[in-house]
Order: structure tokens, then C-alpha cells, then sequence
């Protein structure tokens, strides 16, 4: 089954993050070498996971833009590895055209857009590529300084009509429908009062049609909820935040600790089918 048949069928999916990069805000500098990556994609797989998510640049507050070249050396050996040692759906997360026409070209499944293919051709990359998955990711400002002072009339109004706009651009460069996921964007150009007032409207953004993707693994939201708990800490409110999404209808949960992840959407299906079925309307 292509990812873009998997996304519109009714089962979530989990989506590990695999960051060859070494300043990425909880896994920065752990991919970077062959052997290292290698070990994670197996892991990928003891694990199943749905796919894959290779990154390339970090896009955390702060963080500082890498050259084109750079980024391509590190993103294209982890795809190639990918495939050589898996069998998972391969996404990969970048905003650069050249990179997703790179990516593209060796047979990646999605691409995942913390810019929404506003960058370039991105837009016009993804048209020639009708067999590919696409998530839009709301993002307010740029990365390095994203952070500052976030501002918005209503964060949930705002990030709603943002997406449907970005849906349109690509209807009107002719990608299909069915391709797109939509991802609110936590933590990118958002205070916590935005973040929580998104996830708490979720519903919101399932009203657009579109698959929805939620990535809040290990977030500073989280460790801003629970007394400033540090990144390392916060594998439990991850797994719970992540079971959460899926009960509100998310489709993709993008996640660092895959087998707690799915262990704890198991116990929820198993235990209360009333919760679980609230992720499948």
C-alpha cells in the first residue's frame, strides 16, 4: 500500500524521528555516523514503525540554517540507508525544493514541511511527483528567531485558515487532495497558551479534511506543563500527549520513544474502546 493510501485508511500511524543532524533539540549529534544510524533503523524496524522521518537541518527555536550542500550530505546516505535496511515509509524533513527533488528522486514517500512549500518551487517539485505524501506544517517566522514574541488574534482561527491556504496553493498546482497531511506546528512561533489552545482544538483542524499530524515528543510545552521537567524527563507526558492526539482523530503521531508510544494506544484500544474510538471518526 502506497503512504498515500495508508493516510486516508482509518489505522494511526507512528512516525520516528530520525535526525542526522547534530544540533536537533533532544537527539542532536546521535545519527551522524554511519554504524550509529545504521543501529537506529533497526531499532525502526524491531519496533515497527510506520515511517520513518529523516531530518537533515534542525528546526528548533534557535536554531541557525545549514547550506543546501550540507544538508544534502547528510539527508541522501540516511535515505539510501533507509532503504537498504528497512521496509517502513520513508518521510523526509526538509523545506529546501532541491533537497525534496533529491529526495523525491530516490523514492521517498513523503515530504514533511515545517515551511509548507513556500520555499522555491517546492510547490511546483511536488506536482511532478504525484505518488508522494505531503505534510503542511503552520510555522510562524523563522527558526532562529520564531521564539521571541509569537503573536496571533486567535492562534486556532489563525492556524486553520493559514493551512486551508496553503491546501489551495497546492490544488492549484494540481496535487491531489488525498496527499496532503496538515501539522499545527506545536512549538514553532508559539507561546504555550498557543500550543495548549491548539491541541485542546484539534477537532478544528480535522474539520479542514485533511489527515492530521501532531509532533509534541519531548517539546518544551511539555516540560512547561509540569513544572519545567527537562528534556530527559519527558518521555511519560510525551506518551501521554501522543494517546491524546490519537483519541482526538490525529492520524500520524511523530514521536521519539516508539514502543511506549504504542504500548500505550494498545492498553487505550484494549481498555476503554469508548476513548480509542474517539480517534476514528
Amino acid at each position: 500500500m502506497s503512504l498515500v493510501n495508508a493516510l486516508n485508511a482509518p489505522k494511526p500511524m507512528l512516525m520516528a524521528i530520525v535526525n542526522v543532524t547534530p544540533d536537533s533539540f533532544s537527539d542532536g549529534g546521535q545519527l551522524m555516523h554511519q554504524e550509529q544510524l545504521k543501529r537506529q533503523l533497526a531499532l525502526c524496524v524491531e519496533q515497527q514503525v510506520d515511517i520513518i522521518d529523516i531530518g537533515g537541518e534542525s528546526t528548533r527555536p534557535g536554531a541557525q540554517a545549514v547550506s543546501l550542500d550540507e544538508e544534502l550530505s547528510r539527508v541522501l546516505p540516511a535515505i539510501e540507508m533507509a532503504r537498504q535496511y528497512t521496509d517502513c515509509y520513508i518521510s523526509v524533513d526538509t523545506y529546501k525544493s532541491e533537497v525534496m527533488r533529491q529526495a523525491l528522486s530516490l523514492g521517498v514517500d513523503m515530504i514533511n514541511d515545517v515551511n509548507a512549500l513556500q520555499e522555491g518551487d517546492a510547490l511546483s517539485v511536488l506536482s511532478e511527483h504525484s505518488s508522494a505524501a505531503i505534510c503542511l506544517m503552520h510555522k510562524q517566522g523563522e527558526s532562529a528567531t520564531m521564539q521571541q514574541s509569537p503573536r496571533y488574534d486567535d492562534v486556532v482561527s489563525d492556524v486553520v485558515r493559514f493551512l486551508a491556504e496553503r491546501v489551495h496553493a497546492c490544488r492549484q498546482q494540481g496535487i491531489a487532495s488525498e496527499r496532503i497531511c496538515l501539522d499545527p506546528g506545536f512549538g514553532f512561533g508559539k507561546t504555550l497558551e498557543h500550543n495548549t489552545a491548539l491541541f485542546r482544538d484539534l477537532n478544528k483542524l480535522l474539520a479542514l479534511g485533511h489527515p492530521i499530524l501532531v509532533g509534541v515528543s519531548r517539546k518544551s510545552m511539555l516540560g512547561a506543563l509540569l513544572n519545567d521537567l527537562p528534556v530527559e524527563q519527558r518521555l511519560l507526558p510525551s506518551v501521554v500527549a501522543a494517546v491524546l492526539a490519537l483519541a482526538q482523530g490525529a492520524r500520524i503521531i511523530r514521536v521519539h520513544d516508539v514502543v511506549e508510544t504504542r504500548q500505550a494506544w494498545q492498553l487505550i484500544e484494549a481498555l476503554t474502546p469508548w476513548f480509542a474510538e474517539k480517534g476514528k471518526r
